[in-house]
């Protein structure tokens, strides 16, 4: 399975990175710093699922879910942020987002998640 991850975090993007290597399912297609990285990689990559972080520059992961629906109807979006409920969890639903991944989840749970099981 071909993800995608966007976070403008370094260390973030690095953590879930070596989660998605720990995995034989998953291959790293790309990591972007912002929205606008992200659309653009998803439109490069074709991957299939995108992990984004939900406050990011470019137009955040709300822009970057809705261009990338867009584009990939196909293509599962989830959404990762640091707060488990709020405006943001019904923003990112709103903008297209498959799903919700909370930062501190095991990495267990969240090659789980984007593996889709």
């Amino acid at each position: 399975m071909r993800v995608l991850i966007a976070d403008d975090d370094p260390v973030m993007r690095m953590l879930l990175s070596a989660v998605i290597d720990a995995d034989p399912q998953l291959d790293l297609v790309g990591a972007a710093e912002d929205a606008t990285e992200a659309i653009r990689l998803a439109t490069a990559h074709t991957p299939d699922v995108v992990l984004l972080d939900v406050e990011m520059p470019g137009g955040g992961g709300q822009h970057a879910a809705r261009e990338i629906k867009a584009s990939r109807p196909a293509t599962r979006v989830l959404a990762l942020s640091a707060h488990e409920d709020g405006p943001a969890r019904d923003e990112m639903r709103d903008a297209g987002a498959d799903g919700y991944v909370i930062k501190g989840t095991p990495p267990a749970e969240i090659a789980k998640a984007l593996r889709g099981d």
